[in-house]
C-alpha cells in the first residue's frame, strides 16, 4: 500500500524526535553536565595522581619527556607573549601616572599588576593552548584506537603511564617559564619606560624591588604549580572521556576552553585568599 505525503509526514517526524542530537555540533558549554562532570573528573583524577606520587609511583624517563614538552618546546611563544605584554602594560600604566606626577612609581605599578598576576596566568594559558590541547589529542586518539584497552591488558595502569608524567612535567615546568615570563616582562618594561618615557632603569627596577617581595614570589610559584595541575589534569579528563576518532578535535578544544575558565577561576579565589592576606597583613 503506498504511504499519502501526510503519513511520510509523520513517519519522518517520528525518526526525527527519537534520533539523539550529534555530538559533534553541540557546544561544550551548552552542556553543563558536561563542563561540571569534567570539572569532577579532573579533581578525582588528582586525587589519584596524589597519591601515586606519595607512593613513589613515578616513570622518571616519561616525566623528562614531557618536560621537554612542557617546556623548551613552549618557551618562544610564552616569552614573545610576555615580552610584548610587559612593554603594551608599561605603555598603559605610564600615561596614566605622567599624567599625576607619579612616573617614580611606574615600575611599583608593573610589579604589582604584570609580576603577580597577568605573567603567571598568560603563561598559564599558552601552555593550556599549545600542550593541554596536545595532551588531549594524544590521550583521546590512545582511547579511540584501543592502546589505553591495551596497556591495561598488559597490566599497565593508564594513570601512572599517561596522566602522572604528564601532570609531574607540567608542575615542574610552569612555574619555571612563568620565572623566565617576569624577566622578559620586567626587561620589556624596563626599555619602554627608558626609550619612550625617560625613566632611567634604575628608578624602574627600584620600584619593582619596593613592591615585590619574596613572599609575593613564593605565592607566585604557588600558583604556577597548581595552574601547571590543573591544565594537565583537564586535558587527560577530556583525553581519556574521547568517545569515537570524530570527537578528538573536539576534546582538545574542549580542554583548551575548559582549563581558560578553570584557570580564571580559581586565580582570582588564589588572588582574593593570597594577595588580600599579604596586605592586610
Amino acid at each position: 500500500m503506498v504511504k499519502s505525503a501526510q503519513e511520510w509526514s509523520n513517519d519522518w517526524a517520528r525518526s526525527a524526535a527519537v534520533k539523539p542530537p550529534s555530538p559533534y555540533v553541540e557546544n561544550t558549554f551548552t552542556r553543563p553536565k558536561s563542563w561540571v562532570y569534567h570539572l569532577t573528573l579532573g579533581l578525582f583524577l588528582g586525587g589519584q595522581v596524589l597519591m601515586r606520587v606519595i607512593q613513589g609511583r613515578i616513570n622518571r624517563h616519561h616525566v623528562m619527556d614531557y618536560m621537554v614538552a612542557a617546556g623548551p618546546n613552549s618557551l618562544s611563544p610564552v616569552l614573545m607573549t610576555n615580552l610584548f605584554a610587559g612593554m603594551i602594560f608599561t605603555i598603559q600604566t605610564a600615561r596614566e601616572l605622567i599624567r599625576y606626577g607619579a612616573s617614580h612609581a611606574l615600575g611599583g605599578a608593573f610589579a604589582v599588576a604584570f609580576c603577580r598576576e597577568l605573567a603567571p596566568i598568560l603563561t598559564a594559558a599558552i601552555l593550556a593552548g599549545q600542550v593541554g590541547s596536545a595532551f588531549a589529542a594524544e590521550i583521546g586518539c590512545m582511547k579511540v584506537t584501543d592502546q589505553i584497552d591495551a596497556l591495561k591488558m598488559l597490566r599497565t595502569d593508564p594513570i601512572d603511564y599517561l596522566v602522572v608524567p604528564r601532570v609531574l612535567a607540567c608542575c615542574v615546568m610552569l612555574p619555571v617559564l612563568t620565572i623566565l615570563s617576569l624577566v622578559v616582562g620586567i626587561a620589556g618594561g624596563v626599555f619602554v619606560a627608558h626609550q619612550f618615557y625617560s625613566i632611567a632603569p634604575a628608578v624602574f627596577l627600584e620600584s619593582v624591588r619596593s613592591l615585590l617581595e619574596l613572599q609575593d614570589l613564593v605565592m607566585v610559584l604557588f600558583k604556577s604549580t597548581l595552574f601547571g595541575a590543573m591544565i594537565a589534569l583537564f586535558a587527560c579528563s577530556w583525553g581519556l572521556t574521547t568517545t569515537c576518532s570524530k570527537s578528538v578535535g573536539q576534546s582538545a578544544t574542549a580542554a583548551v576552553v575548559t582549563t581558560w575558565v578553570s584557570l580564571f577561576v580559581a586565580d582570582f579565589f588564589l588572588s582574593l585568599l593570597l594577595f588580600n592576606g599579604v596586605q592586610i597583613h
